[in-house]
């Protein structure tokens, strides 16, 4: 099968890297990709948003299947435009990915299929707003309606940062605070049939200790041994297949990659939001634990067979990432910086730890930042402690002016 993935963040750089190792997959192309991803794949220029353009691209390389990373070109019908050229494709159509364009969309698909989730009102004016805060009081969380790149939340005790931010969104949800620790559980699904992954946690706030402002993600780790062991059935029942049948039965099924974020509350679990495509940095310590070919199981989905694939195998390691971000990030990000230590990394390192690039770009034969979460570095162990250990290990080999990363990813969970 010739595969061709879109996107050039660390996601797909763990996508990639999976696919690679494939047996089943005899060329794998990217586009646009990354310094990293050029290691694995084929890299091609390709403005991703744009539908005709991937299709055609995909016409001329002749793939057997297309995976579409981002959520961006998702919600712009990139998947839908693959399809109509005949060509299988793992993500979900225009329709289907407004499950994460609009927080709004998805709190009435919630409702409609008993869901259990937030409390929450959608507001556009100011009056709205003032009601809605007022309703639920500190602290206060503020959703943009529409993608935000994992920029658009605000959880504040602050009243003004709150309002400010929710007048800046324009349409707006509002919503009760959820206590207790998050999950990120992904699943895999044809439409029908939903396969569950593996879960995991991630970290978003940019500082040690969850301070600092939210970021697209600084680390991860899976399994999560605090975790109920019925956690993956009870969602798969009480969130995902209920959330999927009810997308096919409004006509605009979901075939791809179903990723709920889940609040595990004193009252339950609860569904902090839905994504439409696999998250960053959750899925690098996923397709790290993951035994069974990924080739296959994305296409099965594609083509709406997954009911005729046996179950997914999992490797018993531990999995931990830990973003290296640049300077100022989750601000304006200083680019432009070169990388070292990467070649050290894959020679001491390998294979129980390795980089995986999300924003860097190839030149003069050197590997310069170009984001603002430049790297995620992932490492394996009999436990999360080993895996930790190793991932820091590898991260004290690279440098990267002015660049920061968490030092505490996983420690309360391995230490438990």
């Amino acid at each position: 099968m010739k595969v061709l993935v879109i996107g050039g963040g660390a996601r797909e750089h763990a996508l990639c890297r999976a696919l690679s190792l494939d047996p089943d997959v005899t060329a794998l192309h990217c586009a646009p990709g990354n310094a990293g991803i050029a290691e694995v794949a084929e890299l091609h220029q390709v403005d991703a948003l744009d539908g005709a353009a991937v299709a055609r691209l995909a016409t001329e390389l002749e793939a057997g299947l297309v995976v579409v990373g981002p959520e961006a070109p998702l919600v712009a019908g990139v998947a839908d435009a693959v399809r109509d050229a005949g060509i299988p494709c793992f993500g979900p159509s225009r329709e289907a990915a407004e499950l994460e364009g609009s927080k709004a969309f998805a709190k009435d698909v919630m409702a409609a299929a008993n869901v259990p989730t937030a409390r929450s009102y959608v507001c556009t004016t100011p009056e709205e707003i003032d009601h809605a805060l007022d309703a639920f009081g500190a602290p206060y969380v503020v959703k943009d309606d529409g993608l935000a790149a994992g920029k658009g939340v605000v959880v504040t005790g602050d009243l003004s940062a709150a309002r400010e931010h929710a007048i800046a969104c324009g349409r707006v949800v509002i919503e009760e605070f959820l206590d207790g620790p998050e999950v990120s559980l992904f699943a895999i699904t044809d439409g029908t049939t939903v396969v569950p992954l593996q879960p995991a946690q991630d970290f978003k706030r940019a500082l040690d200790g969850d301070e600092g402002p939210n970021t697209g993600g600084m680390g991860a780790y899976s399994p999560l041994p605090w975790a109920d062991p019925k956690l993956v059935d009870e969602v798969l029942e009480s969130v995902l297949q209920p959330t999927v049948d009810e997308l096919r039965r409004r006509g605009t099924p979901f075939a791809g990659l179903l990723y709920a974020g889940l609040a595990i509350t004193s009252r339950g679990v609860r569904v902090i939001e839905f994504n439409a495509r696999f998250g960053d940095p959750e899925t690098q310590v996923v397709l790290a634990r993951l035994r069974t070919p990924l080739a296959g199981v994305l296409h099965a989905a594609a083509v709406g067979e997954l009911a005729a694939l046996p179950p997914l195998t999992w490797r018993d390691d531990a999995a931990v990432t830990v973003v290296v971000a640049s300077h100022n990030y989750p601000g304006t990000p200083r680019t432009g910086d070169p990388i070292d230590g990467l070649r050290d990394v894959a020679e001491q390192d390998a294979p129980h730890a390795y980089v995986l690039h999300a924003g860097t770009r190839a030149e003069d034969g050197r590997v310069l930042s170009a984001g603002g979460r430049v790297l995620s570095v992932t490492a394996t162990g009999s436990d999360l402690a080993q895996a930790r250990k190793r991932a820091y290990a590898a991260v004290a080999r690279i440098g990267l002016d002015g660049s920061q990363h968490r030092t505490d990813i996983a420690r309360t969970a391995a230490e438990g």
